[in-house]
C-alpha cells in the first residue's frame, strides 16, 4: 500500500527540544517542593502527556499534576519553548515528501498553540497541511486522541495510506490504536527496545531513511 499520508510527532522526532521540557520540569518540581536530580527520570518527561507523567514519575494527585503543568508552563512559555533546536536531515526530508505530494501533518501530545509556535519560529510551518496537538486543558493528550483528531480535520478515511512518525512507545501505540501504520526513529529520546516492544513496523536511524521507505 502506497504511503500517503504522514504524521510526524514533534518532540524527539523533528525537533531536541530536551533542554526545554527537561529545564521546565526542573523549574516545576522546584516550585512543588521536589528536589529533581535524576537525569533518566527527567528524560522521561520527553514525549508522554505532562499530567499523566507529573503523576507516574512523582505520585502525584489529579490536582497537584494539574499545578505542576501550571508551573511547568511558565518557564515554557518564556523561556523552553525556544531551547530547542530542529534535528539535522528533517528540512531535507519535509521537502521531499512534500515534493512527492504526500500529505504532511503534525500530530503531537504537546498543545497545539505550543507546537505552532515552534513551527512558525524554526520554519516548519511551510511544511505541514495541517498542525494538531492537545488543548492547554491537557485534553485531547493521548496520541491516539491527537491522530483521531488530525485525520478527522483533515477528512482522512483511508488509513492504511497513512504512517505515523515517532521516536517514543506512545506514538507507536497511538498509532497501532487507530489502526495506522508506525514507524520509530533512534534519533530521538526513544531506544530500539522500547520501539520493538511497542510494536512499530520499522525501525530507522536517520531522518534520510525514512524519505526511502516512504518513497518507494
Amino acid at each position: 500500500m502506497e504511503i500517503k499520508i504522514v504524521l510526524f510527532d514533534l518532540d524527539g522526532t523533528l525537533t531536541d527540544s530536551g533542554p526545554g521540557i527537561i529545564n521546565s520540569v526542573k523549574y516545576a518540581l522546584k516550585k512543588c517542593g521536589v528536589e529533581a536530580d535524576d537525569p533518566a527520570g527527567l528524560r522521561s518527561f520527553i514525549g508522554p502527556p505532562l499530567k499523566e507523567q507529573f503523576g507516574r514519575y512523582c505520585g502525584f494527585s489529579p490536582e497537584e499534576s494539574s499545578r505542576a503543568v501550571k508551573f511547568y508552563r511558565e518557564y515554557y512559555a518564556e523561556k523552553g519553548i525556544f531551547e530547542n533546536e530542529v534535528y539535522e536531515g528533517i528540512p531535507e526530508l519535509l521537502q521531499t515528501l512534500k515534493n512527492a505530494g504526500k500529505t504532511i501533518i503534525m500530530a503531537t501530545s504537546k498543545p497545539e498553540y505550543f507546537a505552532r509556535i515552534i513551527a512558525d519560529y524554526y520554519h516548519l510551518s511551510e511544511y505541514f497541511d495541517f498542525i494538531g496537538g492537545s488543548l492547554m486543558d491537557e485534553t485531547r493528550a493521548r496520541k491516539s486522541e491527537v491522530i483521531e483528531y488530525v485525520l478527522r480535520e483533515c477528512r482522512i478515511q483511508d488509513r492504511d495510506s497513512a504512517l505515523m512518525i515517532g521516536d517514543r512507545d506512545y506514538d507507536i501505540k497511538g498509532a497501532k490504536e487507530s489502526k495506522v501504520g508506525s514507524m520509530g526513529v533512534l534519533y530521538g529520546y526513544g531506544s530500539r527496545e522500547e520501539l520493538e516492544n511497542a510494536g512499530a513496523d520499522i525501525i530507522i536511524k536517520e531522518p534520510a531513511e525514512a524519505a526511502e521507505y516512504i518513497i518507494k
